[in-house]
């Protein structure tokens, strides 16, 4: 990072001696020169040009002619106001560029302090600079200008890049952090206040309930810049970011929206209980009405993209029209403007990526990206400019009072309403994603933009002065130990290496297991209306939606074509590799002699083991060197040899024994069969028994059969005795 000091000129030492690289020096004597054309530009009073005359003869009707006209022809002239307006924000623009620019190029600063909060530093340095030279306040971020320009692209880019899966298996969860959380913050923030205020009624006592609960509405307002700025940066699991997101995404919708209905109630002489039940379908009405609303310019969007493959070039000016087109009709309509451009990005986005070229695409995430980095960058830059004013007001019980109840409302409706959600959820949310969900709450610029809204009313500016500092304090403080927090808590990460083409088939296939088994058990779950949707989303809307030539017919082919263009996002966001492995180094005599001993010893080993012979008909069986495993057995009652010798057909003598010949016969065939008596003891049992008993010649004779006078179940006996022994030799 540059030091300060190096931008001055010491002992005849050049300019920026002390940057790191000629690179950094370049950037910041840039930034140097365009921070003074600013300055020069806003503290610029241009005088009269032409001071002429009234008159310049006796002809009066010439006379209001020739007050516009210069005398002489001029060679060089300054018309600055001509072209005030888009000069200025250019020159914001490429300011704030060069500091975002500037940040990732200052080496270990970004593993510290997270972005926005050097951003912010960069606006109070600059806010500072002006306010000494023009000796007035400079120039703040008015609410229009915020509410119509610049956070537009943020939601439509966070929108478009929503992870699909993950936020609609987790949405019930979200909903249930963004409505039920933000009314819990919103009650418990305002009416702890007025609390505050009913015992301070010396300096307090002349804010109202109704203005509590306004304050709380948008101090309340978790702020996604901040949050995405932070956990964009620490990796952290898809759970958490999914949830933290989410809820911060939905939370600036109902924050919004509560905020006007308290407006509208304190522009009533008196709030009935009528009213409230009004107000209550009004906050229904509002969101439903931006959902609806998105929906409708999301299809519209899909089915013009449909018929812009002969003019591909502007293909990605409808993804933004569309989606501004929303947001603007919504807030026309006084509608929920951040839920209908969110709605428009997320139903727009599978048809659109189908239909349009891969060049397109291209465009319309690199614009996206583009559009939402500076829409984020200015709203921090201006968030410090707008700091320096002359219209705080102090107040000790309000300002500590107001921080300490954000962090606590906070905390306690996580705690309580996870407790209650994860007795739904099969994958719960642990105590450390829980806290780091409460400690994420990072204020932003939508509440610093609400507050200027208000009405005028005495503590107005404290109302200001109190937002400011909540926001200077969740984004530097929490912003900046919140990294340090995730890894001393050993938070999950998110895993770097992108799902392949199997993981998503086997990840579908259990989704289609999991959506037989709910139609089955009768059981009506998120995998069972996922799949109806599935249905009904390839039957009707792709074929409606999609070109014909634009049709995927393999499921696995337009799994393939999403995990292309994930990898292509992914490698375009993730910052370069770096082998974290040492430089190698040649190895030595000694290890190179140790190597080999270790790898001749191994091959020895090896080479000494005896293998047995496998064949597909008969499972082999372990051997060593030293001894043989026995062979599994079964103890066989006396009932049980009887029922086994009846079933086998084997001939018996008359009072039901086998004969010797025959008794072998019998061990090895059970031995292969069921393996209840060991072969090798089987016949070393025959062996010896015919050993001690004398052969009779008339009974060798007698079983001396040509295999003429053999009958068939004798020959297949036989054959089947003969291939017992031939295995028994091989093992």
């Amino acid at each position: 990072m540059c030091c300060w000091p190096s931008l001055f000129l010491s002992n005849s030492r050049p300019i920026l001696s002390c940057c790191p690289c000629p690179f950094m020096a370049a950037l910041w004597t840039l930034s140097l020169v365009l921070s003074g054309c600013l300055f020069a530009c806003l503290a610029l009073n241009p005088p009269q040009l032409y001071d002429l005359p009234p008159s310049l003869g006796s002809n009066g009707s010439r006379s209001g002619l020739s007050v516009d006209r210069p005398m002489v022809l001029r060679v060089f002239s300054v018309d600055y106001h001509h072209v005030q307006a888009p000069f200025e924000i250019v020159l914001w623009i490429m300011l704030a560029s060069l500091a975002k620019l500037g940040f990732h190029w200052s080496g270990r600063v970004p593993a510290v302090v997270p972005e926005s909060c050097v951003l912010i530093m960069v606006g109070l340095l600059v806010g500072g600079v002006i306010y000494g030279v023009r000796h007035s306040a400079p120039p703040t971020l008015s609410a229009d200008a915020f509410f119509l320009f610049l956070l537009p692209p943020i939601v439509l880019d966070a929108g478009y890049f929503l992870p699909g899966r993950l936020f609609f298996e987790n949405l019930g969860t979200i909903l249930w952090y963004a409505l039920l959380g933000t009314l819990w913050n919103v009650l418990g923030i305002g009416l702890s206040l007025y609390g505050v205020c009913l015992l301070a009624p010396s300096s307090l006592g002349d804010i109202s309930l109704l203005h509590c609960l306004l304050f709380g509405s948008l101090i309340a307002a978790v702020d996604p810049v901040a949050v995405l700025s932070v956990f964009q940066e620490m990796q952290v699991n898809e759970q958490l970011h999914i949830l933290v997101f989410g809820e911060s995404l939905l939370n600036d919708a109902v924050t919004v929206v509560l905020y006007k209905l308290f407006e509208s109630f304190l522009r009533l002489p008196s709030v009935t209980g009528l009213d409230v039940l009004l107000g209550g379908c009004r906050v229904v009405l509002v969101g439903l009405g931006g959902l609806f609303v998105g929906l409708f310019f999301g299809l519209l969007a899909a089915l013009t993209s449909r018929f812009a493959s002969r003019a591909q070039v502007i293909a990605p000016l409808f993804v933004f029209l569309y989606s501004y087109l929303s947001y603007l009709t919504s807030e026309m309509l006084h509608l929920s403007g951040i839920t209908a451009i969110v709605t428009c990005a997320v139903t727009m986005k599978q048809y659109v990526e189908a239909n349009v070229s891969e060049r397109s695409n291209a465009s319309i995430q690199y614009f996206l990206k583009m559009w939402s980095s500076v829409s984020e960058t200015l709203i921090f830059i201006f968030l410090g400019v707008s700091t320096i004013q002359d219209i705080h007001m102090w107040s000790w019980p309000f300002v500590c009072s107001t921080l300490l109840l954000c962090l606590v409302w906070r905390a306690t409706g996580v705690l309580l309403l996870t407790a209650v959600v994860n007795k739904l959820r099969r994958n719960t949310v642990t105590f450390r994603d829980q806290f780091i969900i409460a400690y994420g709450g990072l204020r932003g610029a939508i509440c610093f933009s609400l507050v200027f809204l208000i009405d005028d009313f005495p503590k107005k500016r404290l109302f200001i002065t109190t937002t400011i500092v909540v926001i200077l304090f969740t984004v530097f403080v929490q912003g900046m130990t919140i990294k340090p927090l995730v890894e001393l808590l050993d938070v999950k990460r998110k895993k770097r290496a992108l799902p392949t083409v199997s993981e998503e088939i086997h990840s579908r296939l259990i989704d289609h297991l999991l959506a037989g088994i709910e139609d089955v058990v009768g059981y009506w779950g998120q995998h069972y209306w996922k799949d109806k949707f599935e249905q009904f989303n390839k039957k009707y809307l792709r074929r409606f939606l999609i070109g014909e030539e634009r049709q995927a017919r393999s499921s696995i082919l337009r799994v393939y074509q999403e995990l292309k263009r994930r990898e292509q996002r992914g490698d375009e966001e993730a910052p370069p590799a770096v082998d974290p492995r040492p430089t190698s180094r040649p190895l030595l005599p000694e290890e190179m002699e140790s190597i080999r001993h270790i790898l001749s010893r191994n091959l020895q080993h090896f080479n000494n083991k005896q293998t047995p012979a496998y064949s597909r008909h008969t499972l082999h069986q372990d051997v060593t060197t030293d001894r043989t495993r026995k062979p599994l057995q079964r103890h066989l009652s006396l009932g049980e040899r009887r029922r086994y010798n009846t079933i086998t057909h084997w001939p018996q003598g008359e009072n039901g024994e086998f004969s010797e010949t025959h008794r072998g016969r019998a061990g090895l065939s059970r031995s292969h069969t069921v393996c209840s008596i060991s072969p090798r003891r089987t016949l070393s049992d025959s062996s010896a028994s015919t050993q001690t008993q004398p052969v009779d010649p008339k009974r060798a004779e007698e079983d001396q059969v040509s295999p003429q006078q053999q009958s068939p179940a004798e020959r297949a006996l036989k054959k089947q005795l003969s291939f017992i022994l031939e295995n028994e030799n091989q093992q």
